[in-house]
């Protein structure tokens, strides 16, 4: 397994890292901790989870992956072993996330309860990497008006310097080492930037969003803050949900995969989808090699990638997924990926 800095800290992560978003509805805690210990034997020390996790969000599953990590970091005595990342949720509705039933926005109170859940939840006294899952601003979030922009909306909102002001807090006190953003664009990536050159709190180290095969918006702006500013992109979704395995083509929907169980993939239903991942199953069968291992590959290999977060329901997915970690993407496998996207160009932002 490859090691990466994350960010200008001292920590290396596992150029692959195990996300955890199934855990609580399609996995249970025993799916959960055997994955776990498979990750690690194969070299994963970086774990990703968030507060509002198991996904799709529910008032009975929230919190679940967190406590699934928890349980096994006590049974297994080895939180010095790993990377933990956890994520306090952005604006939203979410009522059953808060005390008194407020919605969640990224201020002082609210960031101080969140971690304090997370914390006793992954039963550890600190997190290594503490992210804001969206922003608190208005932005068309997972795909919902593709790239087109839209004037901010008059909701209230916020600031940036409020909220790294708190996270500052949770920094001087020992309980969150680094912190990272997630869901965001190239504003405000340079807004955390600035504020923290002007004293409002720590440098991010990291953004986690979108980026796959079928989704290379991340290139268009943000890749240019991971080279020169050190804050590595933490890849989330580099199978498109699975899409890019091929199950969903033709509108096949097979028992207990995600999209079939839930309907939450319009994200990668989009017109142009089918067509581009067509072109990269066709590659994948001309060069031999597995449509998902490719796909992942791909994104491990990318110079601003700190780390590629795949996600798994069964032991068989994780080790297809972890073997993606032996392809190589050559200079003339890269060629004819590029050429696919000139063609069929991030149909799924």
């Amino acid at each position: 397994m490859e090691y990466r800095k994350l960010g200008a800290t001292d920590l290396s992560v596992s150029a692959i890292c195990l996300g955890s978003m199934t855990w609580g509805q399609q996995n249970t805690e025993a799916e959960g901790h055997a994955q776990l210990d498979y990750a690690l034997s194969r070299g994963v020390n970086f774990i990703d989870t968030a507060e509002i996790y198991s996904i799709p969000p529910r008032p009975e599953t929230q919190g679940s992956t967190e406590r699934i990590i928890g349980s096994w970091l006590a049974s297994r005595k080895n939180r010095d072993k790993v990377i933990i990342a956890t994520k306090v949720t952005g604006r939203g509705e979410a009522h059953w996330l808060r005390d008194g039933g407020g919605g969640t926005v990224l201020d002082r109170k609210n960031i101080h309860f969140a971690i304090e859940g997370s914390l006793k939840r992954l039963q550890t006294d600190y997190v290594d990497l503490y992210q804001l899952h969206w922003p608190d601003r208005s932005l068309p979030l997972w795909g919902a008006g593709g790239t087109t922009y839209r004037p901010p909306s008059k909701r209230p909102e916020v600031s940036i310097e409020e909220t790294l002001d708190a996270l500052n807090e949770l920094v001087k006190a020992g309980k969150v080492r680094h912190i990272g953003l997630s869901n965001e664009t190239p504003w405000g990536v340079a807004r955390f930037l600035r504020a923290a050159e002007l004293g409002h709190g720590p440098r991010v180290v990291s953004i986690q969003n979108a980026y796959n095969l079928i989704n290379r918006t991340f290139e268009m702006g943000l890749a240019e803050f991971a080279e020169r500013e050190a804050v590595g992109l933490l890849a989330y979704s580099p199978l498109a949900q699975g899409y890019l395995t091929g199950k969903y083509q033709g509108g096949a929907r097979p028992p207990g995969a995600r999209t079939t169980l839930f309907e939450r993939g319009q994200r990668y239903e989009t017109p142009g989808v089918e067509a581009a991942i067509g072109a990269y199953l066709t590659l994948a069968k001309e060069i031999g090699v597995d449509p998902a291992q490719l796909a992942l590959a791909y994104v491990t290999s990318r110079p601003f990638v700190t780390s590629n977060i795949i996600g798994a329901t069964t032991m068989a997915q994780l080790r297809t997924d972890l073997d993606s970690e032996s392809i190589e993407i050559t200079p003339e496998i890269e060629a004819r990926i590029d050429e696919i996207h000139q063609l069929h160009s991030n149909p799924a932002p």
